[in-house]
């Protein structure tokens, strides 16, 4: 037989397009069509229907950008259509070839206001109800713009309503009521599945052969002049290709109902919700129209917006939750970034989160569910371990630039040794279709051949939402058992998981952070967003504290609703696109907004509480309150007293140098204001490299091939310089308690102002710097060039550290150029180290370098601002006020110490304050005292061992307990804690370890 494969494929293509696809809809009649459009943000349905209408037609241009236009469609159903197929409304928007969730979408309600579905671009239709010839139906159309464009990453003015302008994005093409031949449609289900499959078939197989003849034969049976009378013939020629059953050794694919909204991205939050409502309407239809549907969905933010916003709609996804459809995963109240979030923040993600499910669904979540956030922190095993989630879903390190990952199902080991059995899906997307591409993508990419042969396909529109959309149900249906595919069934995550753990008795261990080798920018993107979330942790962890003692001491009532409301704004703020910098401008801009509102409220809630803690006192006494874990000039942890200052510190001019010294340290800064050198008086060491200066600021190109606020590229290192031209040199503070210079420069349109300062009794040089920004595509870091021979730098992430080679001697570590740390960085020789602390600042790059006179010196710099023009083009303009310091001769706990001082300031205080939380050993690190989410009144204290070693250490409470229990995360009993007395436990802990520890008052 010739070869002929080519032209029979241009010829069933063509068939399809020209023949086929258009006569899916037999027949087709317009309706009538009135519109309104809102004046500015969305109005409730109840507020939109009674406002004055006006006619459209087909052409008609509508909605600026970020505008909402309804949209009455009435009309009847043509007599004789019930009888000859479904009916339904067909509507095109103006819809682009832009991917369903980027662009103009809508929502459909009955005239009694309830939600039927929504209008998608690739799911444009409505059904008609069997029993009802009249159409009466209003659609809420949204005109969000397409920010992404093409994706060549262009400025763009439509990030902010203010700047977007008002003219109509879209035009208005049809509104119809029609006839849909069910015939007809499976047909092109048919091909579609069966060309797709043909397309990942080796051509020379005889399954290919196969499928290639009988697509030609179903195109010989369909007369193209009568498609709907001839369709079925067509069906018949493909029966025999598609019912041959799948061999035993295909690979096995679970497939996920799934829609990924991003709660804040190319759109702001108000647009989310309305997403949410959009995607869930119609996988409610769907499940009406499909019992085998199943869909998972995380963020209890999402479900919580639609019990808020749409009632009737959350009910609705309630009782398909109590079936087991609707399947709620993840656990957390939004899918958050992993690398910035405090170790506190990310614990309350889930407990919010879980306590929302538990409450409003009876559910309890055992699937981590974070497909596209950008890296994982090694803390988060234990994290979800400690919360009740033993397994974990991810697809995001599918897009590293470097390495490919070697494992897709095996378990991940965290900082503490915890374990969680993990999946990456193959298929290599959140957003399968399900065609054949995708389902041999995920065979072949499959890394556990042999040991293992199944994995999840999620399907469905998302990012911007949509979700599954009845072609792919038609998908999954014909590839439940098919020749040449892998075979696929619609289930549960837990329903994969449960059975890939029984599959894969010894599944491979990774060890650590999943970092993501991409996207490093987002620990540096949008500066006062991630500032606005550090400070926001620290005023939760002083306000709990403090609200508590004064709860224990006073009897003050606990702001259980003040708390709990920040604490959400806060972890809605931590989602994956908003705290790393990556959306519009509306959004940070309502970010920062959110952030200033929670200061406000929090500080007085702070003020109220040590009042009353205190209230025995006078204002004037002296006293000072400080949240941190660790014992400050006097100053108790957790506690409040009388500041006892010791040591000394001056400071001397000499010529152009000037030399801030206490009795601890020796810090030298030259004519330009940088430090040139750094004494620790201990030891006699140095800090700071031979030849070098330290705290410079170095600006450098920051233009990446692509995803401006997402990325930087290391070709960045190739192209800075240092900053270091200097305005003014001032000394401003002479003791006798604080000696400080103040150094003012300027760059390009931008101005800086860097107070250096030193302490009695300290050997921390801290700089306070105030940055006027005006640069674009530039980045901005603070490099500390150390005299230290560092083979490894330790980083604070949540609950501990990590440590990473400073060296490039493999692939991983070379993609490993940027990275995220918390309020630290350390590195170190036996016998020395030194720490470099922030109070606001993610982003560091940690290196080798040369040294003069041999050897090798370490470079330790913080990325302080960038400033991408996508998705935002004024991103990071303006001012920052960021904090960082530099300590010599410190141990890592030093580190610790230092971490928490700068982030946690001493407060006024009436009188003295015992803590009421004691802890003998130091490495164990009291990370929150709280009172219990129940209500119940008891205390709750969290603690973890910081620095890597197994410790014992004795636990004291200072106020009458009557029972002490240990609990998970979630505050759930785990076992009854032996006492030392009536109010002392004693605990041991193993490295890195989370202990939580809850005390019932007398």
């Amino acid at each position: 037989m010739h070869d002929n494969s080519r032209l029979v494929l241009d010829r069933v293509l063509r068939f399809v397009l020209e023949r086929v696809e258009p006569a899916i809809y037999r027949a087709v009649s317009p309706l009538a069509v009135t519109a309104w459009e809102a004046p500015d943000e969305p109005v409730p349905f109840a507020d939109a229907v009674g406002r004055r209408f006006a006619a459209v037609t087909p052409g008609t241009p509508w909605g600026r950008p970020w505008g909402t236009t309804w949209f009455h469609v009435t009309g009847e159903v043509p007599a004789g259509w019930r009888e000859r197929g479904r009916v339904e409304v067909v509507c095109d928007l103006g819809f682009t070839g832009a991917t369903p969730g980027f662009q103009a979408e809508g929502l459909v309600y009955a005239p009694d206001g309830s939600i039927v579905k929504a209008i998608e671009p690739l799911n444009a239709y409505v059904p008609v109800p069997r029993d009802e010839d009249r159409i009466d139906l209003y659609i809420e159309a949204a005109s969000n713009p397409n920010i992404g464009g093409d994706w060549t990453f262009q400025p763009t003015p439509l990030g902010l309503k203010e700047t977007a302008g008002g003219d109509p994005l879209y035009v208005l093409r049809r509104i119809d009521v029609a006839l849909r031949d069910e015939t007809v449609w499976e047909l092109d289900r048919d091909l579609w599945t069966l060309r797709g499959l043909l397309a990942e078939l080796p051509a020379a197989t005889s399954r290919a052969a196969e499928i290639l003849r009988a697509l030609e034969h179903a195109v010989d049976a369909v007369d193209p002049h009568d498609v709907a009378g001839t369709a079925q013939a067509g069906r018949d020629a493909l029966a025999g290709v598609l019912a041959a059953p799948a061999s035993a050794s295909a690979h096995r694919v679970t497939a996920v109902g799934h829609a990924h909204i991003d709660s804040a991205w190319l759109w702001p939050v108000r647009e989310t919700i309305r997403k949410c409502a959009r995607t869930f309407s119609n996988v409610l239809h769907l499940m009406d129209e499909d019992p085998g549907l199943v869909f998972a969905c995380s963020s209890a933010q999402q479900y919580a917006w639609m019990q808020e916003f749409y009632p009737e709609l959350f009910e609705r996804i309630r009782a398909r939750v109590a079936e087991g459809r609707f399947v709620p995963v993840g656990g957390m109240w939004v899918e958050s970034d992993t690398n910035m979030p405090g170790g506190e923040a990310m614990v309350r993600q889930f407990l919010l989160g879980k306590a929302f499910f538990a409450r409003e669904l009876g559910v309890d979540p055992s699937v981590g569910w974070l497909p596209d956030s950008f890296g994982y922190t090694g803390a988060l095993p234990q994290i979800l371990r400690g919360a009740g989630v033993p397994y974990f879903l991810t697809q995001k390190i599918s897009w590293n630039e470097t390495d490919l990952f070697p494992h897709h199902t095996f378990l991940w080991e965290g900082i503490d040794g915890s374990r969680v059995l993990t999946h990456f899906p193959p298929v290599d997307t959140y957003n399968s279709t399900l065609s054949g591409a995708d389902l041999a993508r995920a065979e072949r990419n499959f890394a556990e051949k042999g040991e293992a042969n199944s994995s999840i396909v999620p399907f469905g529109y998302g990012d911007g939402g949509g979700g599954p959309t009845r072609e792919m149900l038609a998908a999954a249906a014909r590839t439940r058992s098919l020749e040449g595919s892998p075979i696929v069934r619609i289930a549960s995550p837990e329903t994969f998981f449960r059975e890939a753990e029984a599959e894969y008795a010894r599944p491979p261990v990774w060890s650590g952070e999943l970092y993501l080798e991409f996207h490093r920018g987002t620990y540096t993107s949008q500066a006062r967003t991630k500032r606005g979330n550090r400070r926001s942790e620290h005023l939760l962890r002083e306000a709990e504290l403090w609200a508590t003692t004064a709860a224990v001491r006073s009897g003050t009532a606990y702001p259980y609703d003040d708390l709990e409301r920040a604490w959400r704004t806060v972890l809605l703020h931590q989602f994956h696109d908003i705290l790393p910098g990556s959306s519009i401008a509306w959004v940070h801009r309502e970010a920062e907004s959110a952030y200033a509102r929670v200061a406000e409220e929090l500080e007085s809630l702070i003020a109220q509480a040590i009042a009353r803690a205190s209230r025995d006192g006078d204002e004037a006494s002296g006293v000072l309150a400080h949240a941190s874990p660790f014992a400050i000039a006097g100053v108790p942890a957790l506690g409040a007293g009388v500041p006892v200052r010791s040591g000394s510190v001056s400071i001397e001019r000499t010529g152009e140098r000037i030399v801030l010294a206490s009795d601890r340290a020796r810090f030298v800064l030259d004519g330009t204001g940088h430090v040139v050198s750094a004494v620790d008086l201990a030891s006699g060491r140095e800090a700071i490299a031979p030849g070098e200066a330290a705290a410079e600021l170095q600006l450098f190109r920051d233009t990446p091939s692509a995803w401006d606020a997402w990325d930087v590229d290391v070709h960045y290192r190739r192209h800075g310089e240092t900053i270091a031209a200097v305005d003014a040199i001032e000394i401003v503070a002479e003791g006798p308690e604080r000696v400080a210079v103040r150094v003012d420069r300027s760059f390009g349109a931008s101005r800086v102002s860097s107070e250096l300062s030193l302490e009695a009794g300290s050997a921390t040089l801290e700089l306070r710097i105030g940055l006027d920004w005006h640069e674009r595509q530039r980045l901005l870091k603070l490099a500390f060039p150390l005299d230290v021979h560092a083979g490894r730098a330790a980083s604070e992430v949540q609950f501990g550290h990590v440590e990473r080679a400073t060296h490039e001697n493999t692939s991983w570590d070379a993609a490993r150029f940027e990275t995220s740390a918390h309020r630290w960085v350390h590195v170190g020789e036996p016998g020395f180290g030194v720490a470099i602390a922030n109070d606001s600042t993610y982003g560091h790059d940690v290196t080798r370098i040369p040294r003069a006179g041999g050897g090798t010196a370490t470079l330790v710099r913080q990325s302080l601002v960038r400033a991408p023009l996508f998705p935002d083009p004024e991103a990071d303009q303006g001012r920052h006020e960021l904090r960082s310091s530099l300590t010599v001769g410190a141990s890592i706990g030093d580190a610790v110490r230092e971490g928490y001082r700068i982030n946690l300031p001493l407060r006024p205080a009436r009188a003295p304050i015992a803590p009421l939380v004691r802890v003998s050993e130091p490495a164990v690190v009291v990370e929150a005292v709280k009172l219990a989410e129940d209500r119940s009144g008891d205390v709750v204290v969290r603690l973890y061992e910081s620095l890597g070693a197994r410790t014992r250490t004795a636990v004291a409470f200072d106020f009458p307990v009557a029972r002490a229990v240990e609990t998970d995360l979630l505050e759930r009993e785990l076992r009854e804690l032996p006492g030392d007395g009536e109010a002392r436990v004693s605990l041991e802990l193993g490295p890195f370890q989370v202990r939580t520890v809850r005390l019932r008052r007398r």
